[in-house]
């Protein structure tokens, strides 16, 4: 046993593996050689560099958007007529990168704080006991007084009356002017790992160009300046159906360069996405449908607080910037040869799996490719 260990060790600290080049003429496994090592080509050329870009570094860009609405509407609801401004119809009025654009609503003039009946279908009741006083319902609009009203057959709430009644929603939409708002996107990208900072005001684009373009996929791209019913129909919906409702659409800013040629060639590409749902289906298909809020204006008459609530339904636009920018860049490149030069090694391992385990002649391969010596048997 203690012979086996010392030959053992022996072996293994003084004992030198080296390769042995044997030219095998076989055409079977030197046409599976060469086809495994076009694969492994074709795989580094293909792939690696000319898809992937391995000789290149890559940076995704910080970036700011800010956008401005453009546009005026105008209703008439029983004789009442009225004028909308941007003021009134964009929520929020900062200019972010997501905000709604009013299409339609529903008014409640002159609410105060006090009791009413509520609406019918809310809390139907037939006397007092059906109404828990102090308690709420989750749909309801304030706090039952524990009072069923007769006339109306409902219970009687603390909130502000008369309560809101939302279950007609005008149709066709209030504010269908809205499909000829304009929508103004401005967008700044820094992309550090380059050093590169570019705008969507790209070069050609000035003041003149902007007082008169609107925005084309195909005869002006690049304009920065959106027709709303223009970026609803790109997003595959109709407008008159989503302005019911209201929705939500993304619009993508995409940044893909290639900073080993000139900078000017680095421009944003706009896609218009649908995030309202899929536009094939009905509106019976899906158990809630369009994008709503409200919303109120609260004031002072003759020394009682009031207020005008508006239930909104509105478009919600979310503006997504999107970048990768690529460079040339030694270090990625040489690793990329790297590990292709290391894969040409599967070639190696195919054919001497075939040579030494599945060929009749085996093990004549075997004692070509291995060679023993012995330094003691020389002396």
């Amino acid at each position: 046993m203690k012979n086996q260990i010392t030959n053992a060790l022996s072996d293994f600290f003084f004992e030198y593996e080296t390769p042995r080049q044997v030219l095998v003429r076989n055409r079977r496994v030197g046409v599976v050689c060469r086809l495994i090592q076009l694969g492994v080509l074709a795989y580094i050329i293909g792939w690696v560099f000319i898809y992937e870009k391995g000789y290149q570094s890559t940076d995704t860009a910080v970036s700011s958007v800010f956008t401005k609405m453009k546009g005026v509407g105008y209703t008439n609801v029983s004789g009442s007529e009225r004028v909308w401004d941007v003021a009134d119809y964009v929520f929020p009025p900062q200019g972010d990168s997501s905000f709604v654009v009013m299409t339609n609503y529903i008014i409640t003039e002159g609410q105060k704080m006090g009791t009413c009946p509520e609406l019918k279908g809310k809390h139907n009741c037939k006397s007092n006991a059906d109404c828990e006083g102090g308690s709420f319902k989750r749909t309801g609009h304030g706090q039952m007084t524990g009072v069923c009203v007769e006339s109306t057959k409902t219970c009687e709430v603390l909130a502000w009356c008369p309560v809101e009644d939302d279950h007609d929603i005008p149709d066709p939409p209030l504010l269908m002017s809205a499909e000829n708002y304009t929508l103004f996107i401005k967008n700044s990208v820094t992309f550090p790992l380059f050093g590169v900072t570019r705008s969507n005001l790209v070069e050609g684009i000035d003041a003149d160009y902007i007082g008169k373009c609107l925005h084309d996929p195909k005869k002006a791209p690049l304009c920065p300046i959106f027709r709303l019913g223009d970026i609803v129909k790109l997003s595959g919906f109709s407008f008159e159906t989503i302005a019911k409702v209201g929705g939500a659409i993304g619009i993508v800013v995409d940044w893909t360069c290639n900073l080993d040629v000139d900078v000017k060639h680095c421009k944003p590409q706009y896609n218009f996405h649908g995030l309202y749902g899929n536009p094939d289906e009905t509106d019976k298909a899906r158990a809630s449908v369009g994008y709503n809020f409200r919303y109120a204006k609260h004031y002072m008459e003759n020394g009682t607080q009031k207020r005008t609530l508006l239930k909104v339904f509105g478009i919600r636009f979310d503006i997504i910037v999107q970048s990768l920018a690529r460079k040339f860049d030694i270090i990625p490149t040489l690793t990329a040869i790297g590990s292709g030069v290391g894969i040409f090694g599967v070639a190696t391992v195919v054919c001497d799996l075939v040579l030494l385990y599945l060929l009749p002649k085996r093990e004549f391969y075997k004692n070509m490719k291995f060679k023993y010596t012995d330094t003691h048997a020389q002396k």
